[in-house]
């Protein structure tokens, strides 16, 4: 029987822009993590559509893989009124992106930030319900194995920020890897939330980029390919039970 230790938890609710520290949540069953890639910034038209929403591949939107400049903004998100704080070369803004001219705010500060990197037009888009901007189609919850990451700094010989992997779960406990080999397993909280552990997530080039400096400094996912023969660390996860998570709890596999 494995034990985790939920070291912190995060969240992402525009996607490619700051993480979020929480101290708990409350995970649905079947459901996404709570504020989680709520919105996307679409970089040219995507051909996403609000009323039937399908994946799209994360090239259609503005996100740190390609756009490492996404990580020198500071960001913060108020779910009471659906605002996004930036921070940005000095100056502060605020866009309620639950309004068009809220959206608008964020959309010109893209125009104006990152003009290179635009395909066409960036709109801030939404997501409906029992949707999300997720890199995956399984993304409901992402856990990132910590002693992996140590792993990964012994190869690359430089520290590694677990932040780079834009984790939901940061867990201690398991062996370097030890995620990999762990698809299919259940995890229980005190709570009696369960997760089952589905996909290991192959890492792109987004790792590479320093979430504070924003600088692309490492090459992560060439590395592993070269040295271990794949680009995986961490895995996702399905609530299958849902229930109250918090930052300090144990996860036990009970399956």
């Amino acid at each position: 029987m494995a034990t985790l230790s939920i070291l912190a938890l995060y969240r992402y609710p525009v996607k490619g822009f700051s993480p979020e520290r929480l101290a708990s949540v409350v995970l649905e069953t079947s459901g996404y993590f709570p504020g989680d890639r709520l919105y996307a910034v679409e970089n040219g038209d995507s051909g996403f559509n609000a009323h039937v929403p399908r994946h799209q591949p994360k090239t259609k939107y503005l996100m740190l893989m390609r756009d490492e400049a996404l990580a020198r903004l500071r960001t913060h998100y108020e779910d009471a009124t659906a605002t996004l704080h930036v921070e940005a070369e000095g100056e502060r803004y605020a866009a309620k992106l639950d309004t068009p001219d809220g959206r608008r705010v964020l959309e010109d500060l893209m125009r104006r930030l990152l003009p290179a990197s635009l395909r066409g037009e960036p709109r801030v888009l939404e997501a409906p319900p029992h949707y999300r901007f997720t890199d995956s189609k399984i993304g409901f919850v992402s856990l990132i194995n910590l002693a992996s990451v140590r792993a990964i700094e012994d190869l690359v010989g430089a520290p590694v920020d677990p932040l780079r992997f834009r984790g939901n779960l940061l867990v201690e406990g398991l062996e370097p890897w030890a995620e990999l080999g762990m698809s299919g397993s259940v995890l229980e909280a005190p709570s009696g939330l369960r997760l089952k552990l589905t996909q290991r997530t192959q890492r792109c080039a987004a790792t590479n980029v320093d979430p504070v400096s924003g600088v692309r400094d490492l090459d992560i996912p060439w590395t592993l390919d070269a040295r271990l023969g794949h680009r995986d660390c961490g895995i996702y996860a399905e609530v299958i039970a849902g229930g109250v998570l918090g930052e300090g709890e144990v996860l036990r596999t009970v399956g």
